[in-house]
């Protein structure tokens, strides 16, 4: 079964019941020459766990682009950052339309089996998951579509390839259903709210289309959705629980404090457990009872905390629907450090870290399109202190990556090009506490860092959360939400921008979507916030110092002949690794021939341009040089006047009488100085020892002779038969025009 339609500049279909067929579901979906293979499979049997176990895996294989992977044991290692966002951003879209009681484990794959490296796989990936979901026997109350908006020279472009997103002004990756949005994922150099949700829009109708096209698949070839069985708490111990606990759970509403509200709630949890479970109970019923117990309590709390928000305008911690948590910043707290500061608003708080670093520190990134490479980069850690907890230490997760990523897109606009500001940024953001929003909290510490380490940024950024609690026709908006409001809320809404638009934008909903009227009013709400956390960030540091910090690298620059790069680097790397040994400097050096020094001192990079001027100079004409002879020949000596570089001076140029050999002047290993007379455009020099005539006779000139088919570098001690016979044509002593020019004949009979 294949269907198709066109979308954007190229074809999309999907098609099914050729491979995978023992998957509940698989699809095969192809734009462009981008292939994409998407399995699920689901459990038979229900979990006993307390959350649905989804798991989406987005794989891209290195044959999916004609390339064998680089690393040890060539196989593809574990998924980089690009293939775990993408895994994370279809997690998002579909998570919220299984089942709320559905608990079997649903793994979807993704695997990214031919790339024409020009379409991205992203959307192909999600638009297979929904439609190998919907034709499987697996609960799922779908389809969704999705689609990549950019923007380009003013005008809006559908699923812009590769070449296209470099150069975007926006890029918003967004999904959902045929009447909702489902999840709004990207960025942009500064986009006003009302085009950011104009981009929404026209997303939006694009992916009308795409669930067309996969409800066409389904009365194809659907199978009906499997039962499962809903597992029900009995409607006494229910009733009871409640009649026990709905009281104190109210009174938990308005707490400030993170911690005295969850250890107020445990003491609740404790209390009523003590009282529902007696001595008489068996011990595998007190499991499931405490479970029950839990469970209902969970539901208490989540029901008491909307009916608050939504009757009476009171939050968890007692604030009012659009007020932010206190706020306090602080810049360079650390001493060594290039730039630092710590951001708190409420209980979240994020340490902030900016180190800069040179070219060589670039952040190098390989996916299906090619290598590329990131001058500024930020990461985010989120240790298990931070809430209180304890856990495994690990490598970053999805979330970490997810995080990290956001925040990066909310600053890059505002970072200076490489041509004002040559230094690699890596922003590196420690979450200290977190009560919700330390991705938003990261993106405010990041700038403070930043203008605290000098980087001359164009604005200073900030980020917000805003939250959503929704009962039918009720709908309130939150600003600065909750860890307790995003988890038991409809919505979360992170907004990042400058005063004067929006760089990046992430929203994920647990409903069944969400308008865009609805989606206007929380920007707009989360803008006032956005300018409020901006003023009182300008009350901390309100520009860029002025200069770097005394413990970061300078960075000079040289320029060298591209020709002159082999000796630099020197076998193996060994000559520019002396200099930096030798100079504590770093050396980069690039295809163009430039030369990034990076330096804690003005001596340590004068000393290695030095060294690097040494190593790379070109002869001039007309300049004298001190060279030393490194080989004789019939013709002339070659005499090596800088490192790697050397000239002839022809036998003619050797003196200003007759020279009858070049042995009678010079000797391999002598020192002599010569005047350069000519460099050719192949860089070949022609030298005359100092004190002799600079200018060739015109038949020399004319024959072009044995200088300019001598062997060169590396070549130094063989002639070739042509070479030979240049010689003896040319400048060689046996050569006619040789004799008649030094010798002139005597005529006969004079003696």
């Amino acid at each position: 079964m294949k269907v198709e339609m066109q979308l954007g500049g190229e074809q999309l279909s999907i098609e099914t019941g050729k491979v995978a067929k023992q998957a509940d579901g698989a699809v095969w979906v192809q734009y462009g020459g981008t292939v994409v293979l998407v399995t699920v499979v689901a459990e038979t049997k229900e979990s006993n766990l307390d959350f649905f176990p989804l798991t989406v895996d987005y794989r891209e294989r290195a044959y999916a682009a004609g390339r064998i992977p680089t690393v040890y044991g060539r196989r593809e290692p574990r998924p980089g950052v690009g293939e775990q966002l993408v895994s994370r951003l279809i997690d998002h879209c579909i998570r919220p339309l299984f089942p709320k009681d559905f608990k079997a484990e649903v793994q979807v794959l993704c695997n990214v089996l031919s790339s024409d490296q020009v379409h991205p796989a992203d959307v192909p990936a999600l638009i297979g998951t929904s439609a190998a979901l919907c034709i499987s026997d697996v609960p799922f109350n779908g389809p969704v579509g999705a689609v990549t908006v950019g923007k380009l020279d003013g005008s809006l472009v559908i699923n812009p390839v590769y070449e296209q997103l470099e150069p975007a002004q926006m890029e918003l990756f967004v999904s959902g259903t045929s009447d909702a949005v489902m999840s709004v994922e990207g960025g942009g150099h500064e986009i006003p709210e009302d085009e950011v949700i104009d981009t929404i829009n026209v997303a939006h109708e694009e992916i009308k289309e795409i669930i067309r096209l996969q409800e066409g698949l389904i009365a194809l070839c659907g199978k009906p959705t499997r039962e499962y069985q809903t597992k029900e708490i009995g409607e006494a111990l229910n009733t009871r629980i409640r009649n026990l606990a709905t009281s104190k759970i109210q009174e938990s509403i308005g707490m400030e404090d993170k911690k005295a509200r969850e250890d107020y709630l445990e003491q609740v949890q404790v209390d009523v457990l003590s009282e529902i479970i007696d001595d008489d109970v068996e011990e595998e019923d007190v499991v499931a009872m405490e479970k029950d117990t839990i469970s209902i309590l969970g539901d208490i709390e989540k029901e008491q905390m909307r009916q608050s928000i939504l009757n009476e305008g009171k939050r968890v911690d007692g604030r009012s629907t659009t007020d932010i948590r206190q706020i306090s910043g602080e810049v360079s707290v650390l001493p060594r450090t290039h730039g630092s500061s710590i951001f708190t608003r409420g209980q979240t708080q994020a340490l902030c870290v900016t180190t800069l670093g040179t070219a060589g520190d670039e952040d190098l990134q390989r996916r299906l399109d090619g290598e590329t490479r990131h001058a500024f980069f930020l990461h985010y850690n989120f240790p298990p202190f931070s809430t209180g907890e304890v856990k495994r230490m690990m490598g970053p997760g999805r979330r970490e990556i997810g995080h990290g990523s956001l925040a990066e897109k909310a600053i890059e606009p505002v970072i200076p090009s490489k041509d004002d500001f040559r230094y690699t940024i890596r922003v590196v953001s420690e979450i200290l506490e977190s009560n919700a929003s330390s991705s938003m909290a990261s993106v405010c510490g990041a700038t403070l860092a930043l203008m605290d380490a000098g980087v001359p940024i164009t604005k200073p950024v900030a980020g917000i959360g805003v939250g959503l609690i929704k009962e039918g026709d009720q709908e309130v908006i939150l600003t600065d939400m909750l860890g307790t409001e995003d988890f038991l809320g409809d919505m979360d809404f992170k907004v990042a921008g400058t005063r004067d638009g929006v760089t990046a934008i992430q929203m994920d909903i647990k409903i069944d979507g969400v308008t865009p009227d609805l989606m206007k009013r929380a920007i707009y709400q989360a803008r006032e916030g956005r300018l409020a956390v901006l003023d009182s960030m300008g009350e901390v540091i309100a520009e860029p110092r002025s200069d770097i910090s005394l413990y970061a690298p300078r960075i000079y620059n040289i320029q060298i002949s591209p020709n002159k790069i082999k000796d630099l680097i020197g076998p193996r790397g060994k000559v520019i690794q002396t200099i930096q040994e030798e100079t504590n400097t770093t050396v980069n050096v690039e295809d163009s021939g430039n030369v990034e020094i990076a330096a804690t001192s003005a001596e340590a990079a004068d000393k290695a341009e030095e060294m690097i001027r040494e190593v790379t100079a070109m002869p001039e004409v007309g300049k004298e040089y001190n060279g030393k002879v490194v080989r004789t020949t019939t013709f002339g000596a070659f005499v090596e006047i800088l490192p790697g570089q050397d000239g002839l001076v022809h036998i003619s140029q050797m003196g200003d009488g007759y020279v009858r050999k070049v042995e009678d002047v010079m000797q391999v290993g002598d020192e002599v100085t010569v005047s350069v007379i000519t460099i050719d455009d192949q860089g070949r020099v022609d030298l005359s020892l100092a004190g002799a005539s600079a200018e060739l006779s015109s038949t020399d000139s004319a024959t072009g002779e044995g200088d300019r088919s001598a062997p060169r570098d590396g070549d130094r001690g063989r002639s070739s038969s042509r070479d030979s016979r240049n010689n003896r044509q040319g400048r060689g002593d046996n050569s006619r025009e040789s004799r008649n020019r030094r010798s002139p004949r005597i005529p006969k009979g004079r003696i």
